[in-house]
């Protein structure tokens, strides 16, 4: 019997029990994959403690790599020994995952098993939040904040491949450098400086077009303040906790900037949309253009260790499970 992540009840990291699951088998328009690694993502936070509610008891995790064990009826596209990768697949924290062929990706030549996990769902939301949540173009300037996360670091790298010039916060030395090295044109660490009066000092008083915020409710107040006249506010996570409702008229009194709350299943909506944007992250990343970080891999057993350290803030890059 495969060994898996299993939460019985919703709570704090302690909740993630290592155990035992029923061998399963693809059904129609599924693959069963052999895991090799499965990525660790703050919605399996939002998962484990019940903001954003699943059915007990459940697998955590959305996201991976491996090869295919059997593939179902009407699958095509797929066969047994493929490399794939996956995101939005329910139940990735195991050794044998059962992954909708829609939500897989082949591995290309070139490209390992962890860093095809590590860059899958970060990579894809990084791309979607650069070329289609707000399309960055030469002379724009971005505030990036946890520039030296996971998706911090690749997003920070595919703005600077769109010309744009990004500002990014962190919170020690170390990740300045880390985002430095990812190609940040200036880092704030807000923890010596409010990163709203820099972001002005910075742009001459006028804003930067576009801030990328996945921290939320301790972040987003300064975010708001640092928008141009007429820019965007993205917020696409909320590491720090949920923002708040906002009064409409706060962003009118901002400058008329736009807010908006993007999610992933809404960029990778068909098959083809998915593929087009994984394809682009590890095309880049064949290439040498786009540079994975993997912060620190944990054997599948320690997912509560995983975790802590997470939400701890003192990761930096992509974690992940070794499934193998």
């Amino acid at each position: 019997m495969p060994q898996a992540i299993l939460v019985r009840r919703t709570g704090g990291p302690e909740v993630l029990e290592y155990t035992e699951i029923d061998r399963s088998s693809p059904h129609a328009g599924e693959l069963l994959v052999e895991a090799a690694a499965a990525g660790v993502n703050y919605i399996d936070v939002y998962h484990r403690i019940g903001l954003y509610p699943r059915e007990l008891p459940f697998v955590p995790g959305l996201e991976g790599a491996g090869t295919v064990l059997a593939v179902g009826e009407d699958v095509s596209g797929f066969a047994v020994g493929d490399r794939v990768a996956w995101m939005g697949a329910p139940g990735s924290y195991a050794r044998q995952v059962v992954v909708k062929a829609d939500v897989a990706v082949r591995v290309p030549d070139g490209i390992g098993d962890e860093v095809a996990a590590a860059a899958l769902l970060q990579g894809v939301t990084a791309h979607y939040l650069v070329t289609s949540t707000y399309p960055l173009k030469p002379g724009d300037t971005a505030l990036v904040h946890a520039a030296a996360g996971g998706t911090g670091l690749l997003l920070v790298q595919l703005a600077k491949a769109r010309g744009a010039r990004v500002i990014g916060t962190v919170s020690t030395p170390e990740k300045e450098e880390l985002a430095r090295g990812a190609g940040a044109d200036e880092v704030i660490r807000y923890t010596e400086t409010d990163f709203t009066e820099e972001t002005r000092r910075l742009t001459d008083g006028a804003g930067v077009e576009v801030v990328y915020d996945g921290v939320g409710a301790t972040t987003f107040d300064g975010s708001l303040a640092s928008v141009a006249r007429r820019g965007m506010l993205v917020l696409f996570g909320q590491s720090s906790g949920p923002v708040p409702p906002v009064e409409p008229q706060r962003l009118s009194a901002a400058g008329s900037v736009f807010l908006t709350r993007p999610t992933s299943a809404h960029y990778t909506a068909t098959p083809d949309e998915l593929r087009w944007r994984a394809g682009e992250v590890y095309d880049a990343i064949t290439s040498g253009a786009l540079s994975v970080r993997i912060g620190a891999t944990y054997p599948l057993a320690d997912a509560r260790t995983a975790h802590e350290d997470l939400q701890s803030r003192r990761t930096t890059g992509k974690l992940l499970l070794n499934t193998d």
